[in-house]
């Protein structure tokens, strides 16, 4: 798949789209400072099925744009605009961490757009009242370095391109109560896969629970491994998520 640019509300968005005649093609959204080459086996393997795979960079990552502004709302805003430019009328995403967070509002906004989702390794927003969280301590395990260390040289360009300046802004938001995300949960229709790691991972079981509760039709799959379940345990990541997305 070749890299495709489009300006989208003056932001210049890459995406790569496999093309083909799928009626639901898959959008597959990476987390904050990685890239859509994250996605480049299990995009091979949904092709090899038949479907249209298309793979965003979210501003601020790969080839996409840096911005002055890297409010939650405003990924799902560059997703929501790529997929009326490519005239989409129903798809399924798959989204990892902070891509999670922008598929999971993009399903809160248009449940018409969106027929399934998956959201792998998320951390879920403050509630009104809730204390700060506290980020995970654990170091990770000599597996989960390999992978990362080899997935940096396969693709240098993530961790070129990021742009450091939006940690700061994520962190305040995530600290920040989110009430509204919270209400709208049950606004999403699409079938709903929430996938958690073990040790290591961000979601906090607490809200876990409660999301699982707030959205209608909503399974949720653990893993042992911890934050980037589809790049340190792909085979168990594929074994849960591809069913999801061929079923009829």
């Amino acid at each position: 798949m070749t890299a495709t640019k489009v300006s989208l509300a003056g932001v210049t968005i890459s995406y790569r789209d496999s093309g083909g005649e799928d009626p639901h093609p898959v959008l597959l959204v990476h987390g904050m400072g990685g890239d859509g080459h994250t996605w480049d086996r299990f995009a091979a393997d949904l092709v090899h099925q038949g479907r249209r795979v298309i793979i965003a960079d979210l501003r601020g990552h790969g080839r996409s744009a840096h911005t002055s502004s890297y409010i939650f709302a405003e990924f799902a805003d560059d997703l929501h605009r790529l997929c009326d430019g490519l005239e989409l009328r129903e798809l399924d995403m798959v989204g990892h961490s902070l891509g999670g967070y922008a598929v999971s509002l993009l399903a809160q906004q248009r449940p018409d757009l969106v027929r399934r989702v998956v959201i792998e390794e998320c951390p879920l927003p403050r509630r009104t009242g809730d204390p700060i969280p506290m980020l995970s301590r654990r170091l990770p395990t000599w597996t989960e370095l390999w992978h990362a260390v080899t997935s940096a040289v396969r693709h240098p360009r993530a961790l070129i391109a990021f742009d450091r300046s939006m940690t700061t802004s994520a962190l305040q938001q995530f600290r920040q109560p989110n009430q509204q995300w919270w209400d709208q949960l049950a606004d999403i229709e699409a079938d709903t896969l929430i996938l958690v790691g073990g040790p290591g991972g961000m979601v906090d079981p607490v809200k876990l629970e409660i999301m699982h509760a707030a959205i209608p039709s909503c399974e949720v799959i653990r893993f042992k491994t911890g934050h980037s379940i589809h790049r340190d345990r792909y085979r168990d990541f594929a074994a849960a998520v591809m069913p999801f997305l061929m079923r009829d």
